[in-house]
């Protein structure tokens, strides 16, 4: 993949450079010129651009300009600065000199088309959108294509983890933002319009599949009330990454990116390229793409990054519309962080040992396991991480009808996979814990008896632990880590998930214009055939940077259980609990093997209307009916593991692979969940420069896929109802602009109901159950607010933020007792605050320009968070500081340099509670008041994931 990729890109740009020389540009001339103000000030560091070429160059001090190798025929020229509306400007063939002028620049005229069923500025859409332009995305260095939306008020990021995993949710609804495979469930991550992939679950979502490179033109952010109807399913947000496309004449760039990550340690390779031109008379194409290695923030000795992908689109322009075809083709590794001893509640700091770099992957490590649902074996090899494919063909058809009538129609393909080979936690145990021993081997330690932890690859002993009576005592111990937590070591639960999915989507719409009315009607169809195999075991490892992982034996007589008073033992000897890779099988119907098979179709009409009702009144309203039909089968295997049959090896002293297939349970659902949506708003334009909104809207949602994946045994077949999530939102908004300067003013209350509480308990035989399912309900008041301030042609600021305060307005978990699930117990935190839904977000950016010169510092601030909806303690609050610095050598070279997280802070996004392997997979909703009293008073250990370390890149951009 490496090879091919770079090959690829280096061949196609030779390729079209070598093309070009000869037939563009043979017969071109110099264009020179002044960019000014209105008053006659003249503007340096102004841009002048060949419209749809990077041909460009950048006013002196005087304002002035020259543009060399512009084609002698009619061209348009691109004249932009910043506090300045970008102005073009028609140049007919053979003239040589011309004077710009520049006038205001106001977010407040950006033409809107995502989210709304008609184009209209955002002075007279009552929307609220953002978007991200080239000059915010190219002078970033993010840590994934979501985190660019940090730059967007109202909405929460947490790519703490990496560049997959990621959280996105807007407007206080922060739920699962814990868990990146669950944090997309109410918002619409889309390409050119249409959503990356049709549906999310645990171990998948958009982005696996989603990188912003060279070929990414803008980012529409569009937040709340619309989405209820223009979105498919996802009531809280559109965030729509539109493509680059090509022009009249032939241009490209290539980026070089060399990046230190994990404050200097790691090392980053990047190369970024696009190329876009005419293909013939009004046929125009573009093609880009990236390619980097990455040893990551957080270096485990293999990198946690590594490949690519390819986009290209075509287009067709004819007198009545255009056709415009979209290619993609992804295939990157990329692996996540874990959460990290950490010590401290009040003010987080990492355990001793350990620093922001640090990571809890242990050494790489392979083997070989039994499917035991679909025969054969699985490799897990820990340097594959999460492989990610993606391939996609798509079409959008515009077309002009006649009589006011048009047509709109967009459509996808795509052929999706996901292969994990990571880790699916960190969890640190005690080794005079009894439970992991009996999870591992199956049996009890009630005869005399002795456990041994030893180093896989030295084979030297770490820990011995005698057991007489039950009663485990550590009789020696050079375990690391034990001024941390003593005789502990890292229980890792290791994920294998096979992912395929396939999937067609479909929107299209019919507009009509009568008068001073626009009315639009459309559908939207959606296919997705979802199939996963999950397998797992369970890894040992020492608790330390760069952990070794461990070999676990006992020597004694096993304890399988009691019958009729008479103890069932096992020979006495040495039994192995872990293979030659220091990994044991969990034992028995624990839930690690499972198949999962979906097929989701989904089908939607929707209406729109707006209504100019003067030149200052505009109405606008909406309504969606959709209809998600999931049908499928889940197939657990019903497992013995006895100690009597050796398993698959036939040697009763090797407990790692003695499950065995009894019977293999299929478990069918078929379900369909109907929904009504709709949205409506009324904007008054008092002036040209001051405009308000008000809107309501209702939305639903139907339940995702990982729903119906816990349909995996009897019980819960018949326990679970899937449950419609409703969302209530009221915005008002104010649009200001004040010179060169803009303001937009949105307060909100939003409602999210039908949200279900997810949690696992164990039982008393060592088995996992599910207890009855709860449902809460979110409400969230709070402001969001946007500005760019123009101070003088050399500087500005761009800030947004947002203050909100989100509560639980219903919310009930069950409490796990001693005896399994018969005496558990319902807790009620209904009234608490939301856990993870921070009171303040701030975003603020100020950036200096002078001639070929610019620099930016981005202070991002992200307020105390409750640490779950028990409200037990705070997450606090941090800041974070990017700089960047770049010089434009000449119009085609451009050098930058970025620091993000310059002071190296550790911000604490998530957190895992302490306690017993039960109790951490209990999750962080169990974390009572009087365990957080006794965890402070013992300073016992928990774990967090921070932002990501410092990082240092240079980039070197070409442009021709």
């Amino acid at each position: 993949m490496k090879i091919n990729i770079l090959l690829l890109t280096k061949l196609v740009l030779l390729l079209f450079m070598q093309l070009s020389a000869g037939t563009v540009f043979s017969q071109t001339r110099t264009i020179s010129g002044t960019v000014s103000e209105s008053d006659g000030t003249t503007l340096p560091g102004a841009t002048v651009q060949v419209k749809g070429t990077n041909l460009f160059a950048v006013s002196d001090r005087n304002g002035s300009f020259s543009l060399a190798n512009v084609p002698n025929n009619t061209v348009t020229l691109v004249a932009s600065f910043v506090g300045f509306a970008p102005t073009e400007i028609t140049v007919a063939a053979n003239l040589t000199s011309i004077s710009i002028v520049l006038s205001d620049s106001r977010a407040l005229d950006e033409v809107v088309v995502t989210g709304v069923f008609d184009e209209r500025t955002r002075m007279d859409a009552s929307i609220a959108i953002t978007t991200l332009g080239r000059e915010i995305i190219d002078n970033q260095v993010p840590n994934s294509a979501p985190d660019l939306l940090r730059n967007v008020p109202g909405v929460y990021v947490n790519s703490s983890v990496g560049e997959i995993r990621n959280s996105v949710s807007s407007r206080g609804i922060t739920v699962g933002s814990t868990d990146g495979s669950f944090g997309y469930e109410y918002v619409s991550m889309q390409e050119d319009g249409l959503p990356i992939t049709n549906t999310t679950y645990f171990s998948y979502g958009p982005d696996f599949f989603l990188r912003a490179d060279a070929t990414l033109e803008r980012l529409d952010a569009v937040r709340g009330g619309p989405a209820s109807v223009a979105a498919a399913n996802a009531p809280g947000g559109i965030f729509n990454y539109v493509s680059k496309r090509g022009g009249n004449i032939f241009g490209g760039e290539v980026r070089l990116k060399q990046g230190l990550l994990g404050n200097g340690a790691n090392s980053l390779t990047r190369l970024d390229g696009n190329i876009g031109g005419p293909l013939g008379k009004n046929w125009f194409y573009n093609i880009g793409g990236f390619y980097r290695y990455d040893q990551g923030a957080r270096y485990p000795g293999y990198p946690m990054n590594e490949g690519g992908q390819v986009k290209a689109n075509v287009e067709k322009k004819y007198s009545k519309g255009s056709l415009k075809i979209f290619l993609k083709y992804l295939d990157d590794k990329n692996g996540f962080a874990q959460p990290i001893l950490t010590t401290g509640y009040d003010n987080p700091r990492l355990a001793p040992g350990f620093n922001s770099s640090s990571t809890n992957f242990p050494e790489a490590f392979k083997y070989s396991a039994k499917d035991l649902v679909n025969g054969g074996n699985y490799d897990f090899d820990s340097r594959n991480q999460v492989k990610n494919k993606y391939k996609s063909i798509a079409f959008t058809w515009d077309h002009e009808l006649g009589n006011d009538w048009s047509f709109t129609n967009s459509a996808k393909y795509a052929a999706n996979s996901v292969l994990y080979n990571t880790q699916g936690g960190v969890i640190p145990s005690s080794i005079t814990d009894l439970t992991p021993y009996f999870f591992l081997g199956g049996f009890g330690a009630g005869f005399p008896g002795a456990f041994t932890f030893s180093n896989v690859k030295t084979g030297e002993t770490l820990a011995n632990v005698s057991v007489t009576g039950g009663v485990p005592v550590v009789t020696s111990s050079t375990l690391p880590g034990q001024d941390i937590l003593p005789n502990s070591i890292l229980l890792i639960p290791l994920s294998y998930y096979d992912n395929t999915v396939n999937e067609f989507l479909e929107r299209f719409a019919f507009n009509k214009k009568i008068g001073n009315m626009n009315f639009n009607l459309g559908g939207y169809f959606g296919y997705s055939d979802a199939k996963r195999y999950s397998g797992g075991d369970i890894g040992l490892a020492t608790m330390e940077n760069h952990p070794k992982m461990l070999s676990l034996s006992f020597a004694g007589t096993p304890l399988y259980g009691i019958s009729n008073g008479v103890p069932i033992t096992g020979a006495p000897g040495v039994y192995q609990l872990t293979n030659a890779a220091g990994v044991g099988q969990g034992t028995g119907n624990l839930g690690a093997y499972i198949s999962f098979n979906a097929t989701q179709n989904q089908g939607a009409l929707f209406f729109g209307h707006t209504w100019n009702l003067s030149d200052k009144w505009t109405f606008d309203w909406g309504v969606r009916y959709e209809s998600v039909n999931i049908k499928g089968n889940n197939i657990r295997p019903n497992l013995i593991g006895s100690p009597f049959s050796g398993g698959t090896d036939g040697d009763i002293f090797t407990t790692y692979d003695n499950n065995s297939l009894d019977t293999l349970g299929s478990y069918k659902f078929d379900y369909t969940i109907n929904t009504f949506s709709y949205s409506a708003a009324l904007n008054y334009k008092l002036n040209d420069n001051l405009a308000i909104y008000g809107r309501y809207s209702q939305g639903k949602k139907a339940p995702d896929l990982d729903f119906y994946f816990t349909l995996n045994t009897p019980q819960n077949l018949l326990l679970y109802r899937p449950k419609v999530r409703s969302t209530e939102q009221i915005e008002l908004g104010l649009k200001s602009g004040f010179g060169k300067s803009d303001l937009f003013v949105t307060p909100f209350y939003s409602v999210l109901s039908g949200v279900p509480v997810g949690q696992i308990f164990q039982d008393t035989n060592g088995t996992y159950y599910f207890p009855p399912r709860t449902y809460a309900k979110y409400q969230t008041v709070g402001v969001e607010i946007e500005t760019n301030i123009y101070v003088n042609p050399h500087f500005s600021v761009r800030g947004v933020a947002t203050f909100q305060k989100t509560k639980l307005g219903e919310y009930e978990v069950w409490e796990a007792n001693a005896n399994g699930p018969e005496d558990d117990t319902i807790l009620s935190y209904s009234g608490n605050e939301a856990d993870n839904a921070p009171r303040v977000m701030l975003n603020v950016t100020p950036t200096y320009t002078i001639s070929r010169f610019y620099t930016f510092l981005t202070w991002s601030y992200l307020g105390s968070r409750q640490a779950n909806a028990a409200n037990v303690f705070k997450l606090p609050a941090f800041s974070q500081f990017d700089f960047s610095a770049g010089y434009n050598f000449s119009k085609a070279l451009q050098l930058s340099l970025n620091v993000n997280n310059l002071f190296n802070t550790y911000g604490v996004m998530t957190f895992q509670r302490p306690g017993s392997l039960g109790q951490v997979l209990g999750g962080n909703a169990s974390f009572s008041k009087a365990e957080y009293d006794a965890a402070v008073a013992a300073d016992t250990p928990y774990s967090t994931v921070g932002i990501q370390p410092r990082a240092f890149y240079l980039t070197a951009t070409f442009k021709f």
